[in-house]
């Protein structure tokens, strides 16, 4: 993989990493506001934070067969042009 298609993927996976992140939280978060919050507000806060995470979950998976399809579509490097760099290095 070229340098410039490394750099394109490592902010590719951050985005899904954190987008990813938000998504746990969001779930995390309204299953313990929902048990400790006692207020009229509570349920209508739990709702809102799901169906941010259900958003959030269908734009992640979009994005994730996006940046795999980007990913496989990528030319490798062959072996030997692997071994010469190893070779050169030692």
């Amino acid at each position: 993989m070229e340098e410039d298609a490394k750099a394109r993927f490592k902010l590719k996976f951050y985005g899904l990493t954190v987008e990813l992140n938000i998504i746990v939280l969001l779930v995390a978060m309204s299953i313990a506001i929902f048990f400790i919050i006692h207020s009229p507000y509570t349920l209508p806060t739990v709702i809102v934070m799901l169906i941010l995470a259900l958003v959030f979950s269908v734009d992640f998976v979009k994005r994730y067969r996006k940046t795999k399809s980007w990913l496989y579509a990528q030319p490798e490097k062959s072996k030997e042009g692997d071994d010469s760099k190893q070779k050169r290095e030692d």
